[in-house]
Parts: structure tokens; C-alpha cells; sequence
């Protein structure tokens, strides 16, 4: 705020409602100048190198290393000793105790790694202190609680560890996605190699430290750093028994094809192209809080964004002026200040992707609206934007954009709305809104998406399975259901 209005004996009236900035401090987090590859407990050194850079500012943070496929096989060999000669046969108690004090230094140190999360990935620091540090946390708790009881979970089926599991994580929640993948391998007894995003891979090899906190045994967890090329030495290696992957459909299915007959367990989590749906007896304020959350956070880099709202053609106007208003007061700029909403793009290749689609939207002749507000001249943005007069054969309705788009379309009855919302290769996600818990529950069952929410949106929990239909993968992360990949039954 800075100078007072002030009418009579009225209480004094901001006249600006500018925000201070309110950095939070980089200091918490001390970075290497250069990472290597965390094999068998250890760093080794790669034979080539790469830089990741902040997105927000372009600037270099630290070199890492770019895993050959040599380095693979040894991380795979080293995952395979480590299963071989204890880990597998431990007692799940004994594993469980690893995964408590995992999720309890996450805790101790949520701080650091949330603003290493906001520097290296550009989402805003109270999204990954607030959403993406506790849930890491909670899974690793979560799983911590399952390890000795696997017989209950699957009773009369005599459930074993599979193995070695090979994990490729994206890079729009690292750390989170790095939680899902590793905490209910452990808990069923396997090991694990696990390669993150090429660029975010700062917070997994932070996570290395925690691992030698807690004092895991040399091998049970493995992280190698690099690109495509890494991913797919992993994928293809003999040593690995299964194979979970979060990322985009096209990679999803170029690993289904590398994998099909190879007797690998296999798990995909991919792309999608949600429908948020809103009807005319919703809470109209509600919804709207609940349409902005579900497609600008994490600046829409979120494979269940609600990238398509669907609403009631009777409440059309009232919902697209509100939505605009709400976008006015959105704050776009640096991650790391407390007060940003919408943070940088992850990277120059994802922006021009983003920019495509929209200069795509705009020739087939949709309407576009993005609030005014000033973009800071280094690093990756994107205005949150809004197109309306949106058709369904339009790409901006059809392909993930993964960025912060929203295309606004129309329905007059829960059938149509069913059918334009399953109308899509993709089925992740959808929102519905409304008061009445019958259609809630009917739009549920007609809905082609592994996860619906009801009158909210982007909420997670360790306890619910998450995963997709179609074109968005197979298999469930989280949950009881989360456990079953990683183990076999003697049935």
C-alpha cells in the first residue's frame, strides 16, 4: 500500500493495493557448482556434462551430469546387488522405519527444498512450500504404513517385491512426482533407479543427501541425471524389472512399444485435456476460485489442469466476466516472492510450445483475453490467457497445451456436457460444479477420467489412487492401489 484516502471522519481507504515484494531467501539452499550421478550410495563422475539454469532468469545453477548408457547399467547393477543381498528380504517394519525418517527430514527441511523446487522448476515459492513439500512428505509417511502390512492390503495372494524398478519422472513437480514413484517401491521391497527431468534435476540430487541421512543402504535408490537418451537406456536395460513413467503421451507410447513382449511391468501417467464443468445452481464466486486454481496453477504445468471449462450456457456471461475480473488481480513475476501467482515457464521450448498453440487459437478464430500486467523482460513467461467463442474442433480444445490456457466453451444439458467433455483422446481428470450431489454423482459415473472432483479442484492425497483412461496412461499412483505395480503375487 502506499498513500491513504481520506473522506471525513471515514477510516482511512488504500489508494493502491500494490504488494511489497516479500523474496523469500535463496541462502536456505547451498548448491554444488557440479553434481554427479548417486550410484551404490556413492557420486560418480560422468563423462559429459550439462548445465540447468533458472527459468525466471536464465542464469546458470549448477553443471550435472548426462548418464551414458554405461552409467545406467551401473546404477542397475547397483540396484540389483542392493535388492539381492538384503533389502528385498528385509522385514517391511525394518523398511519402514527408512520411509518414516525420509518423510521427517522432508519435513525438517521443507524450506530448503521448496525454494531449490521454485528456483530450478520457476513455480512460485508458497505453491511449493505449501502443496509440494507436504504431500512429498505425506507420501513417504503414507507408505511408511504399508510397508508390514502388504499382506492385508492383498490378502490370500502372497504378495513379493518385483525388483528392480526403473523410474522417469517429469519435470512439473520433481519432487513431488520423485515421492510417488520411490515411496511405494520401497515400501513393497524393491529397488530403485530413478532419472528425473532433464531440467529439474536439482531437488533429486538434494534428495540424495536425505537418503544418506537416513541412512538407506547403499543401492536401494539410485538417481541418474540426463536427457531422452538417459530414459531410454533405462527403459530398454535387461536388469530392470518395471518401469513407471509420468510424462508426455508420445514418449508414453514409445515406451509401451519398446516394452510390449518383454514381460516388464509397466505403468504410464501421461498427458491430458480435462473438463472443468460448471452448472447454472453452482457457487458462482466458488467456481470461479476453483477454475482459476485448476488451470494457472503451477502455471497450467499440470497434466490434470482443468484446460477446458464447460459452462452452463445460462450463467455464461456472469462466469466469464467474474473470471476476468479474477484474472486482473493475478501476479505474475519472480518464484521465489511470497506474493507471486503464476510463476515462469519451465523452459524455452515449453513456452514456444505454449506461444504456438495460442497464435493457433487465435487464427482459427477463438477470442482471446489476457489481463494487463507487466512481464519480466529475462527469463520464460506467459500471460495468463483466457479464449472464449472456443469450438471443439479447435487445437487449442483438443491438444495439451501445458501452459496457462484456458479455452471456455458451452452446454445445456449434463448429456451434453457428458459428450463434449469425453469428446478428447485424453482422460486424466474433470471438475464438476454444482449443488446437487445426484448429478454429481451421475456426471462421475459418464465421466472417461481416472480422477473427478466435485466442487473443487487439484486436490490430492497419499491415501486416493490417481491415474488415467485412454490416451492419459494405465495404472494407479497412490493409494493401496499405488502399491500393486511394484509387487507380484504367488497366487
Amino acid at each position: 500500500m502506499t498513500e491513504l484516502d481520506r473522506t471525513g471522519e471515514r477510516t482511512p481507504v488504500p489508494a493502491d493495493w500494490t504488494y511489497a515484494p516479500a523474496p523469500e531467501s535463496r541462502d536456505v539452499v547451498e548448491l554444488r557448482e557440479r553434481y554427479g550421478l548417486y550410484v551404490g550410495g556413492t557420486w560418480l563422475e560422468p563423462a559429459e556434462t550439462y548445465e540447468t539454469i533458472s527459468p525466471a532468469s536464465e542464469e546458470p545453477l549448477a553443471v550435472v551430469g548426462q548418464a551414458s548408457a554405461a552409467d545406467v547399467d551401473h546404477a542397475v547393477g547397483a540396484a540389483r546387488e542392493a535388492f539381492a543381498n538384503g533389502w528385498s528380504a528385509l522385514p517391511g517394519s525394518e523398511r519402514a522405519k527408512y520411509l518414516f525418517r525420509i518423510a521427517r527430514i522432508l519435513q525438517e527441511r521443507a524450506r530448503e527444498f521448496a525454494v531449490l523446487e521454485s528456483l530450478n522448476g520457476g513455480k512460485p515459492i508458497k505453491e511449493s512450500r505449501d502443496v509440494d513439500l507436504p504431500l512429498a512428505a505425506a507420501h513417504f509417511f503414507y507408505y511408511a504404513g504399508w510397508a508390514d502390512k502388504l499382506e492385508y492390503a492383498f490378502p490370500n495372494r502372497k504378495p513379493k517385491p518385483v525388483g528392480v524398478a526403473g523410474q522417469i519422472i517429469p519435470w512439473n513437480f520433481p519432487l513431488l512426482m520423485l515421492a510417488w514413484k520411490i515411496a511405494p517401491a520401497l515400501a513393497c521391497g524393491n529397488t530403485v533407479v530413478l532419472k528425473p527431468a532433464e531440467t529439474t534435476p536439482l531437488t533429486a540430487l538434494l534428495f540424495c543427501d536425505v537418503l544418506r541421512q537416513a541412512e538407506l543402504p547403499a543401492g536401494v535408490v539410485n538417481i541418474v541425471t540426463g536427457d531422452g537418451r538417459t530414459g531410454a537406456a533405462l527403459v530398454e536395460h535387461e536388469g530392470v524389472d518395471k518401469i513407471a513413467f509420468t510424462g508426455s503421451t508420445e514418449v508414453g507410447k514409445a515406451i509401451q512399444r519398446r516394452l510390449a513382449g518383454s514381460g516388464k511391468k509397466l505403468t504410464l501417467e501421461l498427458g491430458g485435456k480435462a473438463a472443468n464443468i460448471v452448472f447454472d445452481d453452482c457457487a458462482l464466486d466458488q467456481a470461479v476460485e476453483g477454475i482459476v486454481n485448476g488451470i494457472y496453477f503451477n502455471q497450467g504445468h499440470v497434466c490434470c489442469a482443468g484446460s477446458r471449462l464447460f459452462v452452463q450456457e445460462s450463467i455464461y456471461e456472469p462466469i466469464v466476466d467474474k473470471l476476468k475480473r479474477r484474472l486482473e488481480t493475478l501476479r505474475v513475476g519472480e518464484p521465489l516472492d511470497k506474493n507471486t501467482d503464476v510463476g515462469a515457464i519451465n523452459s524455452a521450448m515449453q513456452l514456444e510450445k505454449i506461444r504456438e498453440l495460442v497464435e493457433s487459437g487465435r487464427e482459427e478464430g477463438a477470442e482471446i483475453y489476457q489481463p494487463p500486467c507487466r512481464l519480466p523482460e529475462k527469463g520464460y513467461w506467459f500471460a495468463p490467457t483466457v479464449f472464449t467463442n472456443v469450438a471443439q474442433s479447435y487445437r487449442i480444445a483438443q491438444e495439451e497445451i501445458f501452459g496457462p490456457v484456458l479455452s471456455v466453451l458451452t452446454f445445456r444439458t449434463p448429456d451434453e456436457a457428458i459428450e463434449k467433455a469425453n469428446n478428447t483422446p485424453y482422460g486424466l481428470s474433470a471438475g464438476v460444479w454444482t449443488e446437487k450431489g445426484s448429478r454429481i454423482l451421475w456426471m462421475a459415473q459418464h465421466l472417461r477420467a481416472g480422477v473427478v472432483w466435485a466442487n473443487t479442484y487439484n486436490r490430492f492425497d497419499p491415501t486416493s489412487p490417481f491415474g488415467g483412461y485412454k490416451e492419459s496412461g494405465f495404472g494407479r499412483e497412490g493409494g493401496r492401489h499405488g502399491l500393486e505395480p511394484y509387487l507380484r503375487f504367488d497366487e
